[in-house]
């Protein structure tokens, strides 16, 4: 099966002839058109490295043996090293690449073009997105003009160029195969542009530009069973990559809106039963008491069809939609309620605030799930995850290093549907299936990243 791999080396650069007519666009094999754009944006390209120290154990410490007769192992560090590539895009000194470049890094040195060597401070990051903003101090830089990824179309040409495998200034050439790609288990928020434009490992944190030199999007990833590209890559559109630089810039941090509702695929079938002409939309599951969408008037089993007028076509586009709305911001969302259209405003609310639990509860005292911090789940934790009614559990928010439960397996994002096959729906059941268990195995059942798992524990 064809497995998702990020690019972590170098950058591809994409011009595509968007919005013109054949009779307006320059053929890309005659003349020196190609050179003429790749000359133009070549010089901001920038390489990046990024040095990351973890603490790592042995693997022969996973297993209850081990750990019984020689305790949990003395823990040394490591060195990571990440290199990939970024896009200047002000003259002061910013620059955008992807998070698994620079995410978590000690150290981030940058490369110009001219071969001159900068340390990089890193101004935000959105692993949530994959991007990540960093700055050098440099002024009087070549900045890239910024361009509109929504005005991209399916069958532009590109261009793609980097450095694949450590291989400077190579540049290829392919089309804009694919718009609004999302589901693929890369990024929480989903809406690539595709393209067969050669992107090999190494391309990370690369750029789209149009022909005219304008930044349309930054390359991320390919689809590949060998890990060389076989024409299937990915990158986040520079809107969205733009909404999070202005977001990190006004509040220091990355913040989406909440509309307070929880949503479904609209199959056939439903499509059928409601009397719609296709299964296009996201249909309302639940509204969240006092949200943005009640507060509104939108209701259960309502279906969104458009958001500020653009298209919901499955509910992947209709979190990402709303993930680019400022908390606070009026935004029109058009329904359909028994067959006719309806339109109403709603104030966005700010999803960071909503995903708040209530109730948090650090586990002591229990040798499987000791240092992890739990909660019930909130709407907006449902809402962001994407739950389906059915994933009913206890959201893990926290796990400390070297703790019992992050040796156990445990990771932030999990839901703990089961322990011992006994339901965890919420945290006064977690609290009776745990509270004075002195038993030597455990059985947890988890939901992650949109698969259920079970994990048997031996101690």
């Amino acid at each position: 099966m064809a497995r998702i791999k990020t690019c972590l080396l170098c950058i591809a650069f994409v011009v595509c002839f968007s919005g013109i007519s054949f009779a307006e666009a320059p053929n890309p094999f005659e003349g020196d058109w190609v050179a003429d754009v790749a000359a133009k944006v070549l010089p901001s390209v920038v390489n990046i490295a990024s040095v990351k120290t973890v603490t790592m154990q042995s693997p022969l410490f996973n297993d209850p043996f081990f750990r019984e007769f020689f305790g949990g192992g003395v823990p040394h560090e490591q060195v990571q090293r990440a290199l990939g590539s970024g896009v200047i895009i002000s003259t002061d000194g910013y620059i955008v690449t992807n998070n698994h470049v620079v995410g978590g890094a000690d150290k981030v040195e940058v490369r110009l073009s001219d071969a001159r060597v900068y340390t990089a401070t890193i101004v935000g990051t959105d692993p949530k997105s994959d991007v990540a903003i960093i700055k050098i101090n440099k002024t009087g830089l070549p900045a890239m003009k910024i361009g509109d990824s929504s005005k991209v179309r399916i069958g532009s040409f590109v261009l793609a160029i980097g450095n694949p495998f450590g291989l400077e200034q190579t540049v290829t050439m392919g089309i804009v195969s694919a718009l609004g790609r999302s589901g693929l288990g890369i990024t929480d928020y989903e809406n690539f542009i595709q393209t067969d434009a050669s992107i090999n490992p190494g391309n990370s944190g690369g750029a789209l530009v149009n022909m005219k030199g304008e930044l349309i999007g930054i390359n991320t990833a390919i689809l590949s069973k060998s890990g060389g590209s076989v024409g299937i890559g990915f990158a986040i559109p520079i809107d969205l990559v733009m909404s999070i630089k202005k977001s990190i810039d006004k509040y220091g941090k990355v913040v989406r809106g909440w509309l307070g509702v929880s949503v479904q695929e609209v199959t056939p079938e439903i499509a059928k039963g409601l009397g719609l002409s296709s299964a296009r939309g996201a249909l309302i599951s639940e509204v969240m008491k006092g949200g943005p969408a009640e507060k509104s008037g939108i209701k259960h089993g309502d279906v969104i069809v458009a958001i500020d007028g653009k298209p919901v076509q499955t509910t992947a586009s209709m979190r990402f939609l709303i993930s680019e709305i400022m908390p606070g911001s009026a935004v029109k969302v058009k329904v359909l309620r028994e067959g006719k259209e309806k339109v109403y405003t709603v104030v966005a609310g700010d999803l960071a605030k909503a995903q708040v639990p209530e109730h948090q509860l650090l586990i002591k005292d229990n040798k499987f799930l000791e240092g992890a911090t739990v909660a019930d789940l909130t709407p907006a934790g449902r809402e962001t995850l994407n739950l389906k009614p059915e994933i009913q559990g206890v959201a893990v928010i926290e796990v400390s290093d070297n703790s019992a439960a992050a040796k156990t397996g445990l990771r932030p994002g999990d839901i703990i549907l089961t322990i011992n096959n006994k339901t965890t729906r919420n945290l006064e059941e977690l609290k009776k299936v745990i509270i004075d268990y002195k038993g030597m195995k455990m059985s947890i059942s988890l939901y992650r990243q949109g698969m259920v798992m079970t994990m048997t524990i031996i101690k």
